[in-house]
């Protein structure tokens, strides 16, 4: 698979998503905390992977370069 998460596209869904998870963990008996939660881990996970599969859906590459 070939990465499509890079540079400040990947700190930024890295910092967002540990935003959320905290956000969701905090209010885990509301229905927004677990939504929160669930996409926190989706972003957190994107940033880890550096594969996003909307993004190479929609053809954006924000690696800079092909690895």
């Amino acid at each position: 698979m070939d990465r499509n998460v890079g540079g400040v596209d990947r700190f930024l869904r890295g910092t967002l998503g540990l935003a959320l998870l905290l956000i969701g963990y905090r209010n885990r008996e509301k229905t927004a905390g677990t939504l929160a939660f669930i996409a926190g881990s989706d972003l957190l996970a994107t940033a880890v992977i550096q594969r996003c599969p909307i993004n190479a859906l929609l053809g954006i590459d924000t690696c800079g370069r092909s690895e």
